[in-house]
């Protein structure tokens, strides 16, 4: 049965980090994700989860300096990577997180097969030191319309990568949104790569709204998960066309239903 789970950087976005964890418990998620929690301390929003009986996914390493995208896969930055991988995996832990998503961010043309070596090697340490935490580490194919130049943009990449660093806690993150506008073919590629699949995410195509809308039947996506055997939560990681609570009746039949 799909589960849904609320991405707070994007839901509840009206409202202070820290709020939208209650707003979300209020409309009915029983689990959230974030991206980047850094602005509020660990602590507070451990409180914050245990106030509301909320389980906490995953989250992202830090993007870097204005404008890049992460640098797991940036030659050169390795040191710089360590430091935000730290600084994540404290929170992770603080919060009682499941996941870290390493950031791969841009490498030029000319360094991909450097790049590839850079990334395998930053996910060999993360992934070792989140195994000893209990943790999984994400990797994720961005589109190049929304983020161009960005290292890993296709999921073969990416079960490429899994297969070289060879550690069985790094899974990639399936983000419907962005596998339509690179790949298409949704259903199948779930299918061939849901061994390597570590969370799943959605969002309409191609104006990443609430998934009622667009070129994926979103409905039967999730069902074909269902078949697959999918137990993994689903996170609705999209921008709401106006207030998160108005938009959010494509979710009910899944369970999320306003606490009153």
């Amino acid at each position: 049965m799909t589960r849904l789970a609320a991405n707070l950087q994007l839901l509840f976005a009206d409202r202070p980090f820290i709020e939208r964890f209650a707003a979300a418990a209020a409309a009915g998620f029983e689990a959230v994700e974030v991206q980047f929690p850094y602005e509020v301390p660990a602590e507070a929003l451990r409180a914050e989860l245990d106030r509301l009986g909320l389980v906490m996914l995953g989250l992202n390493t830090a993007t870097g300096q204005p404008g890049e995208f992460g640098l797991a896969a940036v030659p050169g930055r390795e040191a710089e990577f360590a430091g935000l991988f730290d600084q994540a995996l404290h929170y992770a832990k603080v919060m009682g997180a499941t996941a870290i998503h390493c950031m791969a961010g841009v490498a030029p043309a000319a360094q991909r097969a450097e790049a590839q070596d850079t990334f395998v090697r930053n996910l060999t340490m993360a992934a070792d030191k989140a195994a000893e935490a209990g943790l999984t580490i994400l990797i994720e194919p961005l589109n190049l319309r929304d983020r161009p130049g960005y290292f890993l943009s296709n999921t073969d990449h990416a079960a490429e990568i899994i297969a070289a660093v060879k550690r069985p806690n790094v899974k990639m993150m399936f983000d419907c949104y962005h596998i339509q506008i690179m790949q298409g073919d949704l259903i199948k590629r779930l299918e061939k790569h849901l061994p390597d699949i570590g969370h799943v995410q959605v969002a309409a195509v191609p104006s990443r709204a609430e998934p009622d809308e667009g070129e994926l039947n979103f409905p039967a996506i999730l069902a074909a998960l269902d078949a697959m055997g999918y137990a993994g939560w689903v996170g609705a990681e999209y921008n709401p066309r106006g207030r998160t609570e108005d938009g959010l009746g494509w979710a009910k039949p899944y369970g999320v239903v306003p606490r009153g």
